[in-house]
């Protein structure tokens, strides 16, 4: 029963609609009306800046972070790796889950691949900071975001079955399916880049002036 109450929470805490409070409070429109539609750090960036679209990515980082975390408040899981492991997965996914459909925002919220990220954090550091360097890497060379995310994604089952190779049976499961999820709901993203219509976050701006001078 405990166990259940916890999940409910993490939902909770993974619903709380960063994109959307800000987009609302501070600009006086709602984030989802306009880019991507989604409520994410991503179309956060393009819309509103590159400073909003930071502090949307750090809260839905920290809500999975959170959210997973919470396992804490039952002292039988400090005791048991095996058993926390799974419960952190429990708690992160329902975080995750919140995100996509958020009950404070009309279950319309965005992709969940920062929060997913905050729930990595929590469970396996070293490998979310493994994820992160991928990311950053595929970032720098394309600029890029959905792709980045597929990289990072796909690199942190690649991480999680060979490179580390966790023997949980469940943590190898929930590493191929965040993968699997991740291209998922990065279809639209794919098409896009595959039509060259994908946006480009504006960042780097100087090496492209620079690369534009040498064409020219």
């Amino acid at each position: 029963m405990n166990e259940v109450v916890l999940i409910i929470a993490a939902y909770l805490i993974g619903s709380i609609p960063t994109a959307v409070w800000i987009s609302k409070y501070f600009f006086g429109i709602d984030i989802r009306d306009y880019g991507s539609g989604n409520a994410g750090a991503t179309n956060t960036y393009r819309t509103l800046g590159s400073k909003w679209g930071t502090i949307v990515m750090v809260g839905d980082v920290v809500k999975g972070i959170a959210a997973t975390s919470i396992y804490i408040l039952l002292p039988y899981y400090m005791q048991n790796e095996w058993e926390r492991t799974n419960f952190m997965i429990g708690l992160g996914l329902a975080a995750v889950l919140g995100h996509i459909f958020p009950v404070w925002a009309d279950f319309r919220g965005g992709k969940g691949v920062a929060t997913l990220f905050g729930m990595v954090i929590a469970i396996q550091p070293l490998v979310a900071a493994c994820c992160v360097g991928v990311f950053l890497l595929v970032l720098y060379l394309t600029r890029f975001v959905s792709l980045s995310s597929i990289f990072a994604s796909i690199a942190f089952a690649v991480f999680i079955l060979y490179i580390f190779n966790e023997r949980e049976p469940l943590y190898r499961i929930f590493a191929i399916t965040v993968a699997l999820l991740v291209v998922l709901t990065h279809q639209k993203n794919i098409g896009r880049l595959l039509r060259g219509e994908e946006s480009k976050v504006p960042i780097l701006k100087h090496r492209d002036r620079r690369r534009q001078r040498k064409q020219s």
